[in-house]
């Protein structure tokens, strides 16, 4: 597990793959669009805290271990402090990972590759709900709500915040088709 420098001033690059993409509710000095190699996002992790409640959990990404794969998502430049705050709201089975960031490349120039952190959900944490077909994974996130807003609105959120990153995910783009359509349904 990473942990920040002693110097809570201290710049991290931290990297987001879900609602750290389109809600930074924490102080940053930069944001880039970003990818890390590797890793997949999946619709894996259950949440008690945010978008489910204990008995009735909704499910969120966590990344999963798949080679060759990139995940594109966005990077904060942040300092040390910030993780105290992130590591409350990353809490229900979340651990901080260092990984290799790949920064988008600046006027015509190369992705710059940097250290940073993430945090990922592993197999086997307390939440985990692992994996399934993408109808029932469809099917739980349209009927989970908790108290940070409905499970489908996470999801739609997270479509939108990958779209205007021109980012294509098949994962989250069926499962927000298959979510829409049940909504239009009932």
């Amino acid at each position: 597990m990473f942990s920040p420098a002693a110097s809570r001033n201290v710049k991290h690059w931290l990297f987001g793959y879900g609602s750290l993409i389109w809600r930074a509710d924490f102080p940053y000095h930069e944001r880039r669009p970003a990818a890390i190699r590797g890793w997949t996002r999946r619709f894996w992790q259950g949440s008690h805290d945010h978008r489910g409640t204990p008995g009735s959990p909704g499910r969120v990404v966590t990344l999963v271990s798949q080679t060759g794969t990139l995940c594109a998502g966005i990077a904060y430049q942040v300092a040390g402090d910030v993780f105290e705050h992130l590591d409350h709201r990353e809490k229900n089975g979340y651990e901080r990972v260092a990984v290799d960031i790949h920064l988008d490349g600046e006027r015509g120039a190369g992705p710059r590759r940097v250290p940073g952190v993430t945090y990922i959900a592993p197999p086997g944490n307390e939440a985990f709900l692992g994996p399934a077909d993408a109808e029932q994974i469809a099917a739980h996130i349209a009927r989970a709500s908790g108290p940070s807003g409905s499970n489908a609105d996470y999801l739609f959120e997270l479509a939108a915040a990958l779209d205007a990153l021109n980012v294509e995910d098949r994962h989250v783009t069926e499962l927000a088709s298959r979510v829409a359509a049940l909504e239009k349904a009932s």
